[in-house]
C-alpha cells in the first residue's frame, strides 16, 4: 500500500465532492473582481511571498481565485474545459485522490513560491492556471482516444493535445531564459513566474503518477471491470452465495472445484470477461479459458 493509499484511508472521508465545481465558482468571483477593482488582487490577493513572510497569510490561500483569464468570451471556453476535464477525472480517480492532485499542487506552488523569493529576493506572482493545464496531462492518460474539436471544428484526439499542451509548457520555460523575454525588468518577471508554475505543475503530475504507479487502475475499462465484478458479487450474495458450491461453502472455483472449505487461505473472484456468472479462485483466475 503507496502512501496515497495509506491517506486516503485515513482521509478519504473528508474529501470535497464536486471540487472542480467550487473552484469554478472562486474564478467566477475572481473574475468579476478583476473586472471592478484591477489592482485590488494583485495588492490583497496575489501569492506575493514576501507579504506572505511578512503577516498577510491569507494569500496562501486567496490567490486561488485568479481567473485564468480576463476575456469574458475566453474564460467561459476556459471554465468550461476545466470542469469537464476536472469533474471526469473526479469520477476516474474518486474525490479524494483529485482533491489530493490539486491541493497538492496548491502547496508545491506555495512552497515554490517562497523558496525563489528566500534564495533571489524575487516574489514571483504564480496563479494555478498552469496546475489546471496539467489536469490535462492526466485526462490524456485515462483518455487518449477520446476527440476533441480544435476552433470547434477540426477533430483532433486527446493524446495530441497533450503533446501540444507539453510543447506550450516547454516554451513556457524556455521564453523565461530568452533575453528578448527575459531581459525586460516587468516582463521578465512575468515569464520567469510562469516558468516556475509549469515546472512545478509538472512536478506534481510527476509525483502524483508515479506514486499511483500508472493511471491504469483507474482507468474507465478498468472502472468498468470492477463494477462488474462487484455487481456479480452482490448478485452472488442474494443467492446465499455459488449455486454450484457444496453444502457449507459460499464458494467454488469453475476449474479445480475447491472452496473455502478445502482451504480458508483461498480468495475467490469473478470474471468480468466469462459471459455468465463463473467464479475462480486465486490459482485460476488468470489463467482459465474465458467462457463466451
Amino acid at each position: 500500500m503507496n502512501w496515497i493509499n495509506k491517506l486516503e484511508k485515513k482521509f478519504g472521508k473528508y474529501a470535497i465532492s464536486n471540487l472542480m465545481w467550487y473552484i469554478i465558482i472562486l474564478y467566477g468571483v475572481g473574475f468579476v473582481i478583476q473586472m471592478m477593482m484591477p489592482a485590488f488582487y494583485s495588492n490583497y490577493l496575489a501569492l506575493d511571498a514576501r507579504a506572505i513572510l511578512h503577516g498577510q497569510v491569507w494569500r496562501i490561500v486567496t490567490f486561488l481565485i485568479q481567473p485564468p483569464t480576463g476575456s469574458i468570451w475566453f474564460i467561459i471556453f476556459s471554465l468550461y474545459l476545466y470542469y469537464m476535464i476536472g469533474t471526469q477525472l473526479e469520477r476516474s480517480w474518486g474525490a479524494f485522490r483529485f482533491n489530493l492532485y490539486f491541493f497538492m499542487g496548491v502547496i508545491f506552488h506555495v512552497i515554490a513560491a517562497i523558496i525563489v523569493y528566500l534564495v533571489t529576493g524575487l516574489s514571483l506572482p504564480l496563479g494555478t492556471s498552469y496546475l489546471n493545464l496539467s489536469l490535462f496531462f492526466a485526462f490524456a492518460m485515462l483518455y487518449p482516444d477520446v476527440e476533441f474539436l480544435l476552433f470547434f471544428v477540426i477533430p483532433i484526439k486527446v493524446k495530441y493535445l497533450a503533446w501540444l499542451n507539453g510543447a506550450f509548457f516547454g516554451y513556457t520555460v524556455l521564453q523565461a531564459f530568452l533575453p528578448a523575454y527575459g531581459g525586460n525588468a516587468i516582463y521578465g518577471l512575468v515569464y520567469k513566474a510562469q516558468a516556475v508554475a509549469v515546472v512545478v505543475s509538472v512536478l506534481n503530475f510527476l509525483v502524483f503518477y508515479f506514486s499511483s504507479r500508472n493511471f491504469k487502475a483507474h482507468s474507465p475499462k478498468e472502472v468498468k471491470r470492477r463494477k462488474q465484478y462487484h455487481e456479480a458479487v452482490k448478485m452472488a450474495k442474494r443467492s446465499n452465495g455459488n449455486a454450484n458450491a457444496p453444502e457449507g461453502a459460499k464458494h467454488i472455483c469453475a476449474i479445480c472445484k475447491r472452496t473455502e472449505l478445502d482451504d480458508p487461505g483461498l480468495e475467490f473472484r469473478y470474471c468480468s470477461k466469462c459471459n455468465g456468472n463463473y467464479e475462480y479462485c486465486q490459482d485460476h483466475l488468470f489463467t482459465h479459458t474465458h467462457v463466451k
